[in-house]
C-alpha cells in the first residue's frame, strides 16, 4: 500500500504522543492535497485519501469529522498562500501611479494568484456547493474566518495599490474575482474525454477557455467599472 512522504518517516503503528497525532494529521491533509492536484478534488474519497496515507479509514476519522473537513482546511490553507502570493507581487507596488497602470498591474496578479494555484481554484467551486454542507458548523465558523480575512487582506492591498477604491469596492471586486477563478477554473480544465472532444471540433473550440487570460480581462473590467458605478448609484 502507498504512503505518502510525510506520513512514510513515521515508524508508528498509531499515532499516541502530540507530536505523532500532528505528523499523521499533517500527512493526511498532504495525500489529500496530492490526490486532488493529480485526480480533481471531485474524485477523492475518504477511503483514497486512507490508502495514500496507508491507514484504515476508520482511523483517519480520529483526526477529521469527514472528507469535507479535510478539503475545507486545505483549502483554508490555499486562502493564506494566496495572500502571501498578492503580498509579493504587488507590495513594491508604488501608490500614486496611473490608475490605468495600476490596474492592469493589479489584474495580473490577481489572475497569476489563482491560475498558478489550481488546487485553491478547484476547492473554491466546491466549498458553498458540498465542502460547508458535511462539517460541524465549528469547523465552517474556523474556515469561514480564515476565507474571509483572507478577502480583507486581499482588498488592503487592492485599495493600497489603488487609493481611489473604497474599501468596500476593492472587497467586492475581489470577492466577484475569486469566485469567478472557481467557476472558469473547472471550464479551462474539462476532463480527458471532453478536452479531446473540444480539440477535434472546431465548433466547440469556445468551450474551453485559458484561465490567467480571462481573469486578467474580466479583473480589467471589473476595476475599471467600480468608480463609474459608483457615481451610477447616486
Amino acid at each position: 500500500m502507498s504512503t505518502s512522504p510525510a506520513f512514510s518517516a513515521g515508524t508508528y503503528q498509531r499515532a499516541r504522543r502530540p507530536e505523532q497525532k500532528l505528523e499523521r494529521r499533517d500527512a493526511i491533509l498532504g495525500a489529500a492535497r496530492e490526490l486532488a492536484l493529480r485526480d480533481g478534488v471531485r474524485a477523492v474519497s475518504l477511503a483514497d485519501i486512507a490508502a495514500r496515507v496507508g491507514i484504515h479509514k476508520s482511523a483517519l476519522l480520529r483526526y477529521f469529522e469527514t472528507r469535507e473537513q479535510i478539503f475545507l482546511e486545505l483549502t483554508a490553507q490555499a486562502w493564506r498562500e494566496w495572500t502571501a502570493a498578492l503580498h509579493a507581487g504587488l507590495d513594491d507596488a508604488a501608490p500614486g501611479s496611473p490608475a490605468s497602470a495600476s490596474a492592469a498591474l493589479v489584474a495580473d496578479v490577481f489572475a497569476r494568484g489563482f491560475s498558478d494555484r489550481p488546487l485553491l481554484c478547484d476547492l473554491i467551486a466546491h466549498t458553498p456547493l458540498n465542502l460547508e454542507r458535511n462539517v460541524s458548523p465549528e469547523a465552517v465558523r474556523a474556515y469561514k474566518l480564515t476565507s474571509l480575512a483572507a478577502v480583507d487582506e486581499a482588498a488592503a492591498i487592492v485599495r493600497r495599490v489603488l487609493p481611489e477604491l473604497t474599501l468596500a469596492e476593492a472587497a467586492e471586486f475581489v470577492a466577484a474575482l475569486a469566485s469567478l477563478a472557481g467557476a472558469v477554473w473547472q471550464i479551462a480544465n474539462p476532463a480527458p474525454a471532453l478536452a479531446g472532444l473540444y480539440a477535434s471540433d472546431p465548433a466547440l473550440s469556445r468551450a474551453c477557455v485559458d484561465l490567467a487570460p480571462r481573469l486578467r480581462r474580466t479583473a480589467e473590467i471589473l476595476l475599471a467599472g467600480l468608480l463609474p458605478s459608483r457615481t451610477l448609484s447616486l
